[in-house]
């Protein structure tokens, strides 16, 4: 008559139970640490992406802040075209129905502007807008200064993101 045997050891001699344990514990193991890298790279993607996004962002509204601080009578049109560019909505329309008159006003003074960004930080973002504080001094000469005068501008730029690339919709001056 066969005995059946309640110890947990098999006819050859081995332990079955602890070793489906062990099986079982690695196989646990194994599932949660691919689950953490995925979670983890998916958040570093999205990290990545933001931090991406907000260089883009200040590159935008600094290059748009220098762009309105830097004029030059003898080459006005470039420059307030370059203005125009980096612009959208209700900032391109205003700037581009003035051009005429402040090229006039720029040639009659003979008006050169040289900017310089000092600072720029982002107030508010997503994916769609930002709104950019922008430090700027910028050197103006014209008949009236000829040696030149510096002057400092706060300026809050709208930016919006157009056909991948980031416009500014408003400029205001503030204090």
């Amino acid at each position: 008559m066969a005995t059946r045997r309640t110890d947990g050891m098999n006819a050859g001699g081995g332990k079955r139970g602890p070793r489906r344990a062990l099986s079982a514990g690695l196989v646990v193991a194994t599932v949660l640490t691919t689950a953490l890298s995925i979670w983890l790279a998916v958040g570093l993607t999205g990290q990545r992406a933001a931090e991406q996004r907000r260089q883009d962002v200040l590159a935008a509204a600094r290059q748009s802040a220098l762009n309105f601080t830097s004029l030059d009578y003898r080459h006005y049109e470039r420059d307030s075209g370059n203005v125009l560019k980096s612009a959208t909505g209700d900032f391109k329309k205003q700037f581009a129905a003035q051009t005429q008159q402040l090229t006039e006003l720029v040639a009659e003074n003979k008006s050169v502007s040289e900017g310089q960004v000092l600072e720029a930080g982002i107030v508010r973002s997503d994916a769609r807008s930002a709104r950019v504080l922008v430090v700027a001094d910028s050197k103006v000469t014209n008949t009236a200064v000829p040696g030149g005068e510096s002057r400092t501008y706060r300026l809050q730029l709208d930016l919006v993101l157009e056909d991948g690339q980031w416009l500014t919709s408003d400029v205001e001056f503030v204090g």
